[in-house]
């Protein structure tokens, strides 16, 4: 399932800023663009923490464009959402540069990037903006207080106290425990969303917030399909003690983008010849 990265500099109305493309063997017709956001808790990784779920992503069909973001250390809330968006709202004339003048857009984002991607897609609705088609959610931070069964049970100590220091760092002093964008899982309106693809793990520390945000949007009247994998999420950047499942678990959520990606209107090469 290896797909190939091209490093590139995207300008956006916020500057510059350095993104990894990644294309699959074979692409769905028209291709899916996804921009992904990685892993780390708001503040300790770069782009290459993501590498494993944009390389799911591309093995699924998809072109993937995954940037670099303002670490919280530096620009707290709303910086990286600001830099992301704008990104996002300027993708629609470059989709024939990464892939087809048809291609449909998506947000997709593990742990921090899950929240990122959750705020985009609340923003992206307020903005009126009609390019984009879906969310994909990975084990997403969305909740500050860090409170549920799941993240007692299942979060390590040393990854509470950098959890719990990212998250003081985005929200920074702008109270943005209360922004909806900020703080999705606390968000009180819903609806209007895009359809969203919300994956978690058996024994995931966002679990619970996982569960509990798609159950809402679903409520909320929004499209949403829900999957709970056996054992840890291996995709998060922190989550080394899961890297052997990780073979498994990247052949399972490449299906199961495809297969999102198959719903909303992309097909298989293959079916094109047929039809």
């Amino acid at each position: 399932m290896n797909a190939h990265f091209t490093e590139e500099t995207m300008q956006t109305a916020h500057g510059a800023c350095r993104a990894r493309v990644y294309r699959g063997a074979s692409l769905l017709v028209p291709p899916p663009v996804v921009l992904h956001f990685h892993g780390g808790s708001f503040v300790g990784e770069s782009v290459a923490a993501g590498e494993k779920v944009a390389s799911a992503l591309a093995a699924a069909g998809a072109v993937v464009i995954s940037p670099e973001y303002p670490s919280a250390c530096l620009s707290p809330f709303p910086a990286a959402l600001e830099a992301s968006y704008a990104m996002l709202s300027s993708m629609r004339s470059r989709c024939p540069q990464f892939a087809h003048k048809k291609s449909m857009l998506f947000v997709a984002g593990e742990e921090a990037g899950g929240n990122l991607a959750a705020g985009l897609a609340l923003m992206a609705r307020d903005q009126f903006l009609p390019d984009l088609k879906g969310q994909i959610l990975l084990s997403p931070l969305l909740d500050p207080c860090m409170a549920t069964a799941s993240f007692r049970k299942y979060c390590p100590q040393t990854s509470v106290e950098s959890i719990a220091d990212g998250w003081q760092r985005y929200l920074g002093e702008r109270s943005g425990l209360t922004h909806p964008y900020a703080a999705p899982g606390h968000c009180t309106r819903l609806g209007g969303l895009v359809p969203a693809l919300v994956i978690t793990s058996e024994q995931c520390p966002m679990r619970d917030e996982t569960e509990a945000y798609a159950e809402r949007l679903r409520k909320a009247g929004v499209p949403v399909k829900m999957h709970v994998l056996p054992g840890g999420a291996a995709w998060l950047p922190a989550n080394t003690s899961w890297q052997e499942n990780w073979p498994a678990q990247e052949q399972t959520i490449s299906g199961i983008f495809s297969r999102f990606f198959q719903e909303a209107g992309a097909k298989p090469k293959s079916q094109m010849k047929t039809n």
